[in-house]
C-alpha cells in the first residue's frame, strides 16, 4: 500500500511560479536571484499557513542554484537542486528557534558560519519562529547579522513581528506575507480535488476556504478531513455537518425575520440552533458576520470585499435590496454590544433573545403621540397577535359601552344620594366616592349617567375614564400639590395657580436641602458643599447664597440656571433671583481646633468638666 501522504505537504510548492497569494513577494525574490543583488539577510513575517518557510526554502534552493533559469528559478537539474530536493545538502541550515533559543544554540550557529560552502556559493540558514528567541540570545545574534561572513545568508521567519527586537529589524530586508483570500483558496483546493480524482461542490470548498481564516495549511487540512468524512464526493451538507458550521441559510432566514419584524419566528429559529449544539456568542458572531457582507453588498463599490463564492454573492445581493441601511447599522451595533457582554452574563440565552427581540424591532414604525415620547414598541410588536386572540364584539355590547361612555352630567340637589343596585364596590378618593352609578362629594350634589338602566338587566359599570380621570392621572395627581383632586373629579372650577406665591426662610431652607439630595451623582461634590451653604431671604424673593471662596463660586455659577428654576417650581414663585456672593473675611467662621471645641462644650455646659475629672479624660 502506497504511503499516505497529508496535502499540505505532497502539494506544497517546489517553485516560485507554485506559489499561491503571494504574487508580488515571489516577484521581487526571483528578481534578486536573477540579478544576483542578495541582501545578508531577510525576514519573513506573517500568519500561519501562507507559505514564509516554504518561501524560504525555494529562495535558498534558487541562491544556490547552478544553472538558474531567465525568471530566477532553481533549474532542479544541478548537484546543489538535487541534494536539496533529496534532504541531504550542507549548504542549506533550518533551525527552530522555538527549542533552540538559548544564548549557546546561537554560539553554535555562528561556528557554522566560519566554514565555507562546500557546493554553491551561499551557506543559507533559515531560523524558523525567530521570535522565540530569549533577549540574551538576540544579543548575541546581533553581531554576526550585521556583517556575517561574504558567504553566509540569514533567511527569518515570524508570525509574530512586533516581539523582535528593533535591532534586529533595522538589519534585515522585511517581507510581509498576506493571508489568502477566499478566491485564491478555493482556486488551489479545485486544482487538488482534481489532481485526487475527489468531487466536490463549489459552495463546500468556499466553507473550507472561510473556515482556514486565510491560511493555505488550514484549508489543504481541512480539505482532508473533509474528503476522509465525505468518500471522495465534498457536498455542502457533508462539510458543515463534518466541521460543525452553522448553515449559512439560517442567517438569511434570521435577517427575514427581523426585518419584517416577526419576532416569534426569530425565538423558534434561535431555539432551533441552539437546540443543534451550537453556542449562541458564535451564532451571533456569524450573524453580525452575515449582516456586514449584505451591508458591503448595498454598494458595487464595496461589492470586492465580500470573500465568497458567486452564487452567495448574489443571494446577498438581493438580501441587500430588502434591508435598509440603518437597520443594518442598528443591528450591527447591537449585535457587538451582545459580543462585548456575552462572556459576563450569567444568562447568556436571554442575552441573545433580548438581541433579536431589540433588532427585531428596527424596522418597525413608530407609534406614540405627537409629543415625542418614546412608543412602547413592544407592545405594539405583538399586537397583531393580541388582535387575533380577542373574540369579536357584538352590537349589543358596542351599545353597551357606547351608554356607559356618555358624557356625565353634574345634577344639584338638597344633600340627596343617587343610588344604583348593588354599591358595594365603590371606591372612595379623599371625600369623592365612585360606585357603580352613583358619585357623591359631601353634600355638594350628584354625579349619575345621562339615561337611565333598564330594571332587571345589570348596571353598567362607572369607568374613571368617563370622569376624564385613570389611576395614571390619580397618582400623578396624588403626588402634586398644584391639583386639586375633589374639584376635577366632580367638574368644579379650580382657582388658578399662584406664580408670586410669598415663602418664609423655613420653605427655603427645606427645599434647598431637598434640592441637593436629589441632585445627580455627578455633582455629588457640589451637591455636599451647597448642604452647609445657608439661603438668605434678603428681599423677598430675593435670594442670596455666601460662599468661601472664588473657587465654590465659579462651581454654583456653572449649575445657576437649574437651581433658580428648581426653587422657582417647589416654592412656587417665578420671580426667585438669585445672588451668589463670596464672604468677606469676617464673615468666614474660624475652624477651631479640638481643644477649642472642647473648651467651648465646657464652657456650655459644666457637668463635662465634672465628667472629665472623674474619669480622669485626657483628649488625644
Amino acid at each position: 500500500m502506497e504511503e499516505y501522504i497529508v496535502s499540505a505537504r505532497k502539494y506544497r510548492p517546489m517553485s516560485f511560479d507554485t506559489v499561491v497569494g503571494q504574487s508580488s513577494l515571489t516577484t521581487t525574490l526571483k528578481n534578486a536571484v536573477k540579478s544576483g543583488k542578495l541582501a545578508h539577510a531577510y525576514l519573513f513575517c506573517g500568519p500561519r499557513g501562507v507559505g514564509k518557510t516554504t518561501c524560504a526554502r525555494i529562495f535558498a534552493k534558487a541562491i544556490n542554484c547552478q544553472n538558474p533559469t531567465a525568471d530566477g528559478e532553481a533549474c532542479n537539474e544541478c548537484e546543489s537542486c538535487q541534494s536539496f530536493n533529496e534532504q541531504r545538502s550542507l549548504n542549506i541550515f533550518e533551525l527552530d528557534a522555538a527549542s533552540n533559543n538559548s544564548v549557546e544554540h546561537i554560539k553554535a550557529l555562528m561556528e557554522q558560519t566560519r566554514i565555507p560552502p562546500q557546493l554553491g556559493r551561499y551557506k543559507v540558514f533559515i531560523i524558523d519562529e525567530v521570535h522565540m528567541l530569549s533577549t540574551a540570545a538576540f544579543n548575541a545574534f546581533l553581531k554576526t547579522l550585521e556583517e556575517p561572513p561574504a558567504h553566509v545568508i540569514f533567511i527569518l521567519a515570524t508570525t509574530e513581528k512586533h516581539k523582535i527586537l528593533p535591532t534586529i529589524l533595522s538589519r534585515c530586508q522585511i517581507y510581509d506575507f498576506e493571508r489568502m483570500t477566499v478566491q485564491n483558496t478555493v482556486a488551489h483546493l479545485k486544482h487538488v480535488a482534481e489532481k485526487e480524482g475527489i468531487k466536490y461542490e463549489d459552495e463546500a470548498l468556499a466553507v473550507i476556504a472561510e473556515k482556514a481564516d486565510g491560511g493555505m495549511r488550514d484549508a489543504l487540512s481541512i480539505f482532508d478531513q473533509a474528503a476522509s468524512f465525505c468518500q471522495g464526493n465534498i457536498t455542502y451538507q457533508k462539510v458543515i455537518e463534518d466541521l460543525n458550521v452553522l448553515d449559512s441559510e439560517y442567517y438569511f432566514r434570521m435577517v427575514d425575520y427581523t426585518v419584517e419584524n416577526k419576532v416569534s419566528e426569530t425565538m423558534v429559529l434561535l431555539n432551533d440552533i441552539l437546540n443543534k449544539g451550537f453556542d449562541g456568542g458564535l451564532l451571533i458572531q456569524g450573524l453580525a458576520r452575515h449582516v456586514r457582507n449584505v451591508m458591503m453588498a448595498k454598494d458595487p463599490q464595496t461589492l470586492p470585499l465580500l470573500e465568497v463564492s458567486d452564487q452567495q454573492r448574489q443571494r446577498y445581493q438581493q438580501q441587500a435590496q430588502r434591508c435598509p441601511t440603518p437597520y443594518l447599522y442598528k443591528a450591527l451595533q447591537l449585535m457587538n454590544q451582545c459580543d462585548i457582554n456575552y462572556r459576563q452574563s450569567s444568562n447568556k440565552r436571554l442575552l441573545v433573545e433580548l438581541t433579536l427581540i431589540e433588532i427585531a424591532q428596527i424596522t418597525q414604525p413608530e407609534e406614540g403621540p405627537a409629543s415625542g415620547r418614546k412608543p412602547r414598541r413592544l407592545k405594539s410588536l405583538f399586537k397583531m397577535l393580541m388582535k387575533q386572540s380577542q373574540p369579536t364584539t357584538t352590537a349589543p355590547q358596542v351599545a353597551a359601552v357606547a351608554q356607559t361612555r356618555q358624557p356625565e352630567r353634574i345634577a344639584n340637589s338638597n344633600g340627596n344620594t343617587a343610588s344604583a343596585g348593588n354599591t358595594a364596590s365603590a371606591v372612595t378618593f379623599g371625600n369623592v366616592t365612585t360606585s357603580g352609578n352613583a358619585a357623591t362629594a359631601g353634600n355638594s350634589g350628584t354625579v349619575g349617567t345621562a339615561n337611565a338602566v333598564p330594571s332587571g338587566s345589570p348596571a353598567p359599570k362607572l369607568k374613571m375614564g368617563s370622569l376624564g380621570m385613570s389611576w395614571n392621572n390619580l397618582r400623578k395627581m396624588a403626588t402634586s400639590p398644584k391639583v386639586n383632586i375633589i374639584s376635577q373629579s366632580i367638574g368644579l372650577d379650580a382657582k388658578p395657580e399662584d406664580e408670586t406665591q410669598a415663602f418664609t426662610q423655613d420653605d427655603l431652607e427645606l427645599q434647598w436641602l431637598a434640592m441637593c439630595n436629589r441632585m445627580p451623582q455627578k455633582l455629588v461634590g457640589i451637591a455636599s458643599r451647597m448642604k452647609n451653604m445657608n439661603p438668605l431671604i434678603t428681599e423677598l424673593p430675593q435670594v442670596e447664597v455666601v460662599v468661601d471662596n472664588e473657587l465654590i463660586a465659579g462651581e454654583l455659577e456653572k449649575i445657576r440656571g437649574s437651581v433658580v428654576n428648581t426653587l422657582k417650581m417647589y416654592l412656587h414663585n417665578n420671580a426667585i433671583t438669585l445672588n451668589i456672593r463670596i464672604a468677606e473675611p469676617q464673615e468666614q467662621a474660624r475652624i477651631l481646633t479640638r481643644r477649642e471645641q472642647l473648651e467651648e462644650m465646657i464652657a456650655a455646659n459644666s457637668s463635662i468638666q465634672k465628667l472629665c475629672e472623674a474619669f480622669d479624660l485626657e483628649l488625644a
